[in-house]
């Protein structure tokens, strides 16, 4: 899982936003979520473990589940 700081120009650091990915190199990543870092200030230590067993629920998908998810709707596919 990676947590990373996305900047707002001319707010600082406290200003930003974090977003929330699960990511295995070389095959895939999620993305879960984005807050504003003034709205909230962090997740929470149980809130890290819940996130921690979904990531691994997630990428151990298979691609045949995750065409199923996206056809039913639970996720959505961002292009670049």
């Amino acid at each position: 899982m990676i947590k990373q700081r996305i900047a707002r120009q001319g707010q600082g650091r406290s200003g930003g936003y974090r977003s929330l990915i699960f990511f295995r190199h070389g095959e895939r990543a999620f993305f879960m979520t984005a807050f504003a870092k003034n709205d909230r200030e962090n997740i929470t230590d149980k809130e890290l473990t819940e996130l921690k067993k979904t990531a691994a629920i997630i990428l151990a998908m298979t691609e045949t589940d995750i065409e199923q998810a996206k056809s039913n709707g639970t996720f959505t596919e961002i292009q670049p």
